[in-house]
């Protein structure tokens, strides 16, 4: 958690609290279930087991921001938008309490992740670099030395662009220089052993 910056830290604690506050919210959704208080069984059950794994994909999404998984941007965001919609539906209800909270926490949130360090940790994560298992970026291919020929393209094959500094063929010359070197590889293909 040292490498990652404050503000990605704090975005990481405000996911982390409401975490804790959707499950403190399953919890009583789940004593009001048992208690027979639910409008009925079977949903007050799926509504605790839904806010369980609810509870636990958050604090997942916690612990990625902490440690500046790329991943856990777009969660991250979307829990915050959520969250201060359901934080207006809140207060529109009458329900301060929690409203005041959910809003509070979700402008706090999205402060943090949209903070410029934040942004930078969570786009240049260590999952930005190919791991053992993952193809690098191909090589850059060497130029030829000046002065040294490169080899004509073959049939099929796109021919290669001239080295910088040789002078470009006008004229009759650069016509005929395609249907010379087409004409060359012919010959070379022609003969038996021609590699």
């Amino acid at each position: 958690m040292g490498h990652s910056p404050a503000t990605l830290r704090a975005a990481a604690v405000v996911q982390a609290a409401e975490a804790a506050l959707v499950l403190a919210a399953t919890v009583l959704a789940g004593i009001d279930t048992a208690a027979g208080r639910s409008y009925q069984t079977g949903s007050g059950i799926a509504l605790t087991v839904i806010g369980a794994a609810s509870a636990a994909g958050l604090a997942a999404v916690a612990a990625g921001l902490a440690r500046a998984r790329r991943w856990s941007r777009t969660p991250a965001l979307l829990t915050q938008v959520f969250v201060g919609i359901v934080g207006i539906y809140l207060l529109q209800a009458n329900r301060l309490d929690w409203g005041v909270l959910s809003v509070v926490l979700a402008v706090a949130g999205l402060a943090a992740l949209l903070a410029p360090p934040s942004l930078r940790a969570l786009a240049g994560g260590k999952e930005a670099q190919p791991g053992p298992s993952e193809p690098k970026a191909p090589s850059q291919r060497k130029q030829p030395a000046a002065g040294s020929k490169q080899p004509a393209a073959g049939p099929g094959q796109p021919a290669r662009s001239k080295q910088p500094g040789q002078p470009k063929p006008t004229g009759q010359a650069a016509r005929s220089k395609p249907a010379a070197r087409a004409r060359s590889n012919r010959r070379r293909s022609a003969r038996p052993g021609a590699e």
